[in-house]
């Protein structure tokens, strides 16, 4: 869910400023009204229609396999930390024994001690850096669909010419309420995902 709101953010933003500026500067003002509230409307030329993202996101195949990709790059580097967090605490609980049974001198403790910190040191700054590249491939990951999306809705408008194609989700609507015919998002979902496959 939280990899969808950054895509619907960014559509939401574009979008309310689109419907701002046609709106209040009477350029399609009364088309927005009557696009909302009469069911019976067929989305035309000109019309305003709405995508609802959410639904347009999780039926997306390029979605799909981006993450799939995503989680097992998550997994592995996940798995890599354990490996290493697990072997630092055996050298931790190891050291303990030998400090408590007598087994090396106090210099010898002094010296392990501070390689054990260095060591632990370390371990925290790689289990950092792994969160940060993998919010970094994150969002990469959501921009690459972002820009696909946006891509094919330029070339899917150039044969639908219309005025407006706005967003809506579980979370935030911008579309109070429209009527069935204007909502595109099935469409555009074949044809992202007739895109992808090729």
């Amino acid at each position: 869910m939280k990899k969808s709101f950054i895509i619907v953010n960014a559509v939401l933003a574009v979008a309310v400023i689109a419907l701002y500026v046609l709106y209040f500067c009477g350029i399609g003002g009364q088309q927005i009204a009557s696009a909302m509230k009469s069911d019976e409307t067929v989305a035309g030329d000109g019309s305003v229609v709405y995508i609802q993202i959410d639904s347009l996101v999780n039926g997306y195949d390029m979605f799909h396999d981006l993450r799939t990709e995503f989680e097992k790059k998550a997994k592995t580097a996940e798995e890599d930390l354990t490996k290493r967090s697990k072997a630092f605490e055996r050298e931790a609980v190891d050291f303990q024994e030998k400090v408590q049974k007598g087994l090396i001198t106090r210099s010898q403790a002094e010296q392990l001690q501070t390689q054990l910190q260095q060591k632990q040191q370390n371990l925290q700054q790689y289990a950092e850096k792994l969160r940060v590249d993998m919010a970094e491939e994150e969002a990469v990951m959501l921009r690459r669909i972002y820009d696909a999306v946006l891509t094919y809705l330029k070339e899917y408008n150039k044969e639908h010419n219309y005025s407006l194609i706005l967003s809506t989700s579980g979370t935030t609507n911008v579309v109070m309420q429209a009527s069935s015919n204007l909502n595109i998002t099935n469409d555009v979902m074949s044809g992202l995902n007739a895109g992808y496959k090729k």
